[in-house]
C-alpha cells in the first residue's frame, strides 16, 4: 500500500529581518546581516530536513510575499533570525501567513564588543552602522509583545552566532523535535482487535490522538493476522526461526514447536504491517479459546519485539496512549519500550519497572532472552516470551496522558537504569533509579493522573520532549 506523504521530507522554514531604511544609510551593513543569515540558515540544514531560505524580510510586502511563499511551501517549523532592529510589521504577516511554530533566534555576532575599537571610531555614523550590526535583543520584545497580542506562540533561543555551543545545542533539539512531530503526522497507528477489559485508564479518546498528534488510526481484526498466518510457508518459518536465533538468546527449554508458531505468527505480522503501511501498532485480544485466534494471538511476542527493534513499537493491553509515546521516544532514536511498575525496592531506593509481551531490542542490557511460559498471566493461552532489561546509564520515562476536559499532556521523568536483581520471570524489566528518590518519583509521576503504562528510552532527552510539547500546543510536565 503507498502512503502518500509518508516518505515526506521535515521542511523548515528561515527568514532574516531588518530595517530597509538603515541600507542607504550605513554601507556594507545590509551585506554584512545577509551573510550572518545565510551562516545560519546553511548550520541549519540536516540530509533529513528541507530548508526554505528567504532571505533577508526588510519590508512589509516583503513580508507578505514571505508568508505566501512558507504556505505554499510547506513548512513545518519557522527560525525567526534577528540581525538587527527590524518593524515588527516585516514579522507578524510572514507567521501569522505561514501557520507554524516560530523560533526567534536572537544571535549576536560575537560574545561582546570591542568597546575600545568602537569608541575609537572617529566617525559616529560608522559607529552607528556598527552598533546596529549588535542590536539584535532590540526588536525581540516588539515582537514578543505582537505576538503576545494576536495568540501566537513563539519561542526563543538567545546567544552568540559562533562559538556558542549551547545555542546550537538548543537549534537542534528544536530540529529534532519538530522532525518527531512530522513523524507523528504521517504516522498510521494500527489499533488490533480491543483494550483489555476493565482497564478504564487504558481507554483511549481516538479522535483526540488524531487532534492533537495527526496521523492516521486503521482499525484491524485479530481475524486477519490469523489468515495471513495460514499463508505463511514452511521455508519462511525456517529462515524466521533462524532469525530469532541471531537476534534473541534463545533458552535452551524453547520447544522447536513454539519457535515454528512464533515465527508463522512474526511473518504474518510483518505482512500485516506492510499491507497497512503501518508505522505503530497497539493490540490486544481475549478471544474465545478459538484455535487459529488463540494461536495468533498467543504466539506474537516474538514477532512485536523484533518491529519494535525496526521502529514500529507495538504496544499491549491495547494502549493506544503508550504506542504514541513508544512511537515519539523511538523516532527521538532513543527506543521506546513498554513498561509499568512491578515493585519498589526501598533498601536500594530504585522502582522494579517492566513489562509483558513486546519489548525493544536495540534498548537492551545485553541479549534479549526467549523462556517459554506456562501462563500469561491475565491473558489467554501460553508460549514465549522475551526477558530484557534497558540498558544501564541515563533513561527517560515518557506518557501520553489523557486528563479531564479532552486534554493530553506529556508526563515525562529522567532516571538511570542501574545494574541489580531483577525479576527473571520472561519479561522486560529494569531498576530505575530517580534523583529525587523512589518515593517522591512515585507520589509525583501518579499525581499526574498517567494510566499504569509508560514508555522507556535510553538518555536524557527531557528538554528534547518539552520542545515536541510546545510545538504539539500540549502541556509537559516533568517529575525530574
Amino acid at each position: 500500500m503507498a502512503l502518500p506523504g509518508a516518505g515526506s521530507t521535515l521542511k523548515v522554514g528561515v527568514f532574516a529581518i531588518g530595517l530597509d531604511a538603515y541600507w542607504p544609510q550605513f554601507e556594507g551593513l545590509e551585506n554584512r546581516l545577509k551573510d550572518a543569515a545565510g551562516q545560519v540558515a546553511r548550520r541549519l540544514g540536516r540530509p533529513d530536513i528541507e530548508v526554505v531560505d528567504l532571505g533577508m524580510i526588510d519590508t512589509p510586502e516583503k513580508a507578505a510575499w514571505a508568508g505566501q511563499e512558507f504556505r505554499r511551501a510547506g513548512v513545518d517549523l519557522l527560525f525567526l533570525h534577528v540581525t538587527t532592529y527590524a518593524l515588527s510589521s516585516t514579522v507578524l504577516p510572514v507567521v501569522r501567513r505561514a501557520k507554524v511554530p516560530v523560533i526567534v533566534l536572537n544571535l549576536s555576532p560575537g560574545a561582546a564588543i570591542d568597546y575600545a575599537a568602537f569608541n575609537a571610531m572617529a566617525d559616529r555614523g560608522r559607529m552607528t552602522g556598527e552598533w546596529l550590526a549588535w542590536c539584535q535583543a532590540c526588536p525581540v520584545p516588539e515582537i514578543a509583545n505582537v505576538f503576545r497580542r494576536c495568540g501566537i506562540p513563539f519561542f526563543q533561543v538567545t546567544g552568540v552566532l559562533e562559538g556558542d555551543p549551547a545555542v546550537w545545542a538548543e537549534i537542534d533539539e528544536w530540529l529534532d523535535a519538530a522532525r518527531v512531530a512530522h513523524v507523528m503526522e504521517h504516522n498510521r497507528l494500527g489499533v488490533m482487535g480491543h483494550y483489555y477489559g476493565g482497564m478504564l485508564d487504558v481507554y483511549s479518546d481516538l479522535t483526540l490522538q488524531c487532534a492533537v498528534f495527526g496521523g492516521h488510526i486503521e482499525l484491524l481484526e485479530v481475524d486477519e493476522l490469523a489468515a495471513l498466518r495460514e499463508d505463511v510457508g514452511t521455508e519462511e518459518i525456517q529462515q524466521r526461526v533462524a532469525h530469532f536465533h541471531e537476534n534473541f538468546d534463545v533458552q535452551a527449554d524453547c520447544l522447536q514447536s513454539e519457535l515454528e508458531r512464533a515465527a508463522r505468527t512474526s511473518v504474518a505480522l510483518d505482512s500485516m504491517v506492510e499491507r497497512h503501511a503501518l508505522g505503530s501498532l497497539a493490540y490486544f485480544y481475549q478471544g474465545a479459546r478459538d484455535g487459529a485466534i488463540e494461536d495468533t494471538i498467543t504466539s506474537i511476542i516474538l514477532g512485536t519485539s523484533l518491529l519494535t527493534a525496526r521502529g514500529i513499537p507495538v504496544a499491549g493491553e491495547c494502549e493506544v496512549k503508550n504506542a504514541q509515546a513508544m512511537k515519539i521516544m523511538d523516532s527521538f532514536g532513543v527506543g521506546g519500550s513498554f513498561t509499568e511498575y512491578y515493585a519498589t525496592d526501598y533498601r536500594d531506593d530504585v522502582v522494579l519497572m517492566g513489562h509483558d509481551g513486546p519489548g525493544h531490542l536495540a534498548i537492551a542490557q545485553g541479549r534479549t532472552k526467549v523462556r517459554p511460559l506456562g501462563v500469561f498471566h491475565g491473558k489467554v493461552g501460553r508460549g514465549l516470551s522475551v526477558e530484557m532489561s534497558v540498558k544501564h546509564g541515563p533513561a527517560t520515562l515518557l506518557s501520553v496522558v489523557e486528563g479531564a476536559g479532552g486534554r493530553l499532556k506529556l508526563l515525562v521523568a529522567e532516571a538511570e537504569s542501574v545494574p541489580g536483581p531483577i525479576l527473571e520471570i520472561g519479561n522486560t524489566n529494569s531498576r530505575y533509579r530517580f534523583p529525587i528518590g523512589a518515593r517522591k518519583f512515585i507520589e509525583g509521576w501518579n499525581a499526574q493522573g498517567p494510566a499504569h503504562h509508560c514508555a522507556v528510552g535510553v538518555g536524557h532527552i527531557a528538554a528534547k520532549i518539552h520542545k515536541l510539547g510546545s510545538i504539539l500546543g500540549v502541556e509537559t510536565i516533568q517529575i525530574c
